[in-house]
């Protein structure tokens, strides 16, 4: 059980990899805009389907939420928009390496404060370093 959760990340990670090309390829031909909209269009209705069929949890407890936690679904879309913009530019690789760059800086900025109800995770020399270098991967990936 303990590798089927990072095996499952990593199947989550080929799959942006997928996403973020095939995106692109769409913002290409129909506008940034329209290929966020369209993504984001399939994937609502194959989300509809699986709550349909395997949902177990409360649409209603939407009310009771704080009102952040319902930022997700526009962070989202600024992610795809963002994703969708850049590739054809910068291409699949530097863009996930920016990506997870910034996923990692404001991550363990997270951890470290324990901000939104998470566990406090304090910043080490040894993440400041892994940091740096994955920076430092996005600069030589980039550089020519």
């Amino acid at each position: 059980m303990k590798l089927l959760f990072p095996l499952l990340a990593m199947l989550g990670g080929a799959a942006v990899a997928f996403q973020v090309q095939i995106n692109g390829s769409l913002g290409k031909r129909t506008g940034v805009l329209e290929a966020s909209f369209i993504s984001f269009g399939i994937g609502t209705l194959a989300l509809f389907f699986i709550v349909l069929f395997f949902g177990k949890g409360n649409f209603m407890a939407v009310s009771t939420v704080p009102k952040w936690q319902l930022l997700g679904g526009l962070l989202g879309a600024f992610y795809v928009i963002v994703t969708i913009l850049i590739v054809p530019k910068l291409g699949v690789a530097p863009t996930l390496i920016a990506v997870i760059a910034g996923q990692i800086l404001l991550g363990a900025i997270i951890d470290h404060f324990g901000l939104f109800g998470g566990e406090v995770k304090p910043i080490d020399l040894k993440k400041c370093a892994a940091i740096i270098l994955l920076f430092f991967s996005l600069y030589l990936f980039n550089h020519k």
